[in-house]
């Protein structure tokens, strides 16, 4: 941030701390961390007041670029629509970004999530080479531009440069549309070199690396780059789309989150995105694994992609969170409330997110997003001592939250529409009344962007 990191103190009426709510919370700021939390004490001169906290979630799967594209795919063609049919206008739009759109739009995207709530990024970035597909002269700068636009609004930064180099399931080549994804092991190395000196001096700015399908990457190639990953996240879009599957199957005889749990050493490190489609097996398998799952229901529903089978993952121990990958549109809740009731247009019931009764549906779906976000990213989460100082202070003037209390706030803001009103990021607030502080600014840079690529 072009800001130094804060040492203050905010004291909020109520808290969702680990332990659960409590009131009358010293929430300390140490060079952008939690330094101290202490509840049931009275506010001293000079804290930051709020009335109802909760800590900020991380987003973990993201295009940034995409923001761009929000709307454009939305005109029926003349066959059957899929998934395949908007990732060809995705490629058209792809090859009119140059590093000042790509920068633009990621930073629309970031003041989209901070004031939604998301208040790191997992950016699963692969825009990598120049429109004709040449590396730029120095190759590394999109990640650049992708690290200036978190360091522009101030979002917590995971940072996961793609490994992409093959067409299709066995090796085939790439085609011409995904020439600036392209990278061999060799340069993807040095792309990794590059991308941790870049992203060192954001406040917990990390590195981790995404094979990015494994239609993408031919199995010798992934064995070779996962050593690169030095410990930090691994991430990988799997399953998503039936005919994924099936493809799988043709080329290798087994179900692609099969293959992957059978092939290579899945862990706690690894986020499996969308994996949609999977047996109970396949299920059981991949929550004994540690891995988190990368749901990102509001893409998945535009895309037509299939419904995750939650209640089986839950019940079997797993662990997940939320993303916004597409970012047709950017909402927290939006994502969280749509996981839910795809499960019940799927079940036909309701509350099938809890497990135990009396439990709280958004109550639910928070925590485990705020687990499973803060695993995919790297970074610990939530109210605890050394953990970034991210925060998300609730509207308790607005309508939807009159007469509520503790997981009733989180059930209003989700399902009734309840509003956020500040959001603190590594101990700055960047959002006030609702509005992050560079707003205007970022806007405009992105409305002279989308013109020139558009237009």
């Amino acid at each position: 941030m072009d800001r130094p990191l804060p040492d203050t103190t905010i004291f909020s009426a109520h808290a969702l701390l680990p332990e659960g709510w409590r009131e009358d919370v010293r929430l300390a700021v140490t060079g952008g961390r939690w330094s101290a939390i202490e509840a049931g004490v009275e506010r001293r001169p000079g804290d930051q007041d709020v009335t109802i906290a909760v800590p900020g979630l991380a987003n973990l799967h993201c295009h940034a670029f995409q923001r761009g594209m929000a709307g454009l795919a939305e005109q029926r063609g003349p066959q059957g629509d899929s998934f395949w049919t908007w990732r060809e206008v995705m490629y058209r739009f792809t090859a009119r970004i140059g590093p000042d759109e790509l920068q633009a739009i990621a930073a629309q995207a970031y003041v989209e999530m901070l004031e939604t709530g998301f208040t790191r990024v997992a950016e699963f970035h692969y825009l990598h080479h120049d429109p004709a597909g040449r590396p730029y002269a120095d190759p590394a700068e999109m990640s650049r531009r992708i690290a200036d636009a978190a360091e522009q609004t101030g979002i917590g930064l995971t940072l996961l440069p793609v490994f992409y180099a093959q067409g299709g399931f066995g090796g085939a080549p790439c085609g011409p549309a995904q020439a600036r994804f392209r990278h061999d092991p060799a340069s993807y190395a040095a792309l990794l070199q590059a991308c941790r000196q870049i992203v060192h001096p954001l406040p917990g700015g990390r590195v981790g690396i995404a094979p990015h399908s494994l239609r993408a990457v031919t199995p010798e190639q992934l064995r070779q780059i996962l050593p690169l990953a030095e410990g930090g996240p691994i991430h990988i879009h799997i399953a998503e789309q039936l005919r994924e599957v099936e493809d799988c199957l043709a080329w290798s005889g087994v179900r692609p989150v099969e293959w992957l749990l059978g092939e290579m050493p899945v862990n706690q490190d690894w986020c499996l995105v969308h994996a949609t489609h999977m047996t109970g097996a396949e299920i059981a398998r991949l929550a004994a694994s540690g891995a988190v799952a990368g749901l990102c229901p509001i893409t998945e529903a535009n895309l037509g992609d299939g419904v995750f089978p939650l209640a089986d993952f839950i019940a079997a121990g797993g662990r997940w969170g939320v993303g916004s990958d597409s970012n047709v549109l950017i909402s927290l809740a939006e994502e969280l409330r749509l996981l839910e009731y795809g499960q019940r247009l799927q079940w036909r019931g309701r509350n099938l997110t809890p497990t135990e009764p009396g439990q709280s549906t958004g109550g639910a779906l928070f925590r485990a997003a705020l687990a499973g976000g803060a695993q995919a990213n790297g970074e610990a989460g939530g109210f605890e001592v050394g953990a970034w100082a991210d925060l998300i202070s609730l509207d308790a003037a607005h309508p939807a939250l009159v007469s509520r209390r503790d997981d009733a706030w989180l059930d209003s803001l989700i399902f009734a529409g309840g509003a956020i009103d500040e959001v603190w990021r590594a101990g700055h607030r960047l959002v006030e009344g609702g509005r992050h502080y560079r707003r205007e600014s970022v806007a405009a840079s992105y409305r002279d962007a989308l013109r020139r690529i558009l237009d």
